[in-house]
């Protein structure tokens, strides 16, 4: 069985027993957390909300926390001599989903 749910705004695809790798919360390693907008379930019947599957959720905890690949941001202006270099990670928590409660 399967979930897509929706958390800060973007949708992921859940399994129970996988991890998932999301945009940072601030949430704790550790720490328990419940999703209830589940946009869809699958498997062996499929459920679409409208907007949202009423009664289903999604129980997941907070593994770790972890950052992306290095993004290097250049600027340059030829013959002007400016030159400007920048880097950015983007923070991401990874969960670990335990439970899809369907309806």
């Amino acid at each position: 069985m399967y979930a897509i749910v929706e958390i800060n705004g973007k949708q992921y695809r859940a399994e129970q027993g996988k991890d998932l790798i999301v945009d940072r919360c601030s949430a704790t390693p550790g720490e328990s957390l419940v999703f209830e907008k589940v946009v869809l379930l699958g498997g062996e019947k499929t459920e679409v909300g409208a907007p949202y599957v009423a009664g289903a959720a999604v129980k997941a905890t907070v593994n770790k926390e972890i950052k992306d690949d290095k993004v290097v941001v250049f600027k340059y202006m030829p013959k002007k001599g400016y030159r400007k270099t920048q880097g950015h990670r983007q923070p991401y928590t990874v969960l670990t989903v335990n439970e899809i409660v369907g309806a």
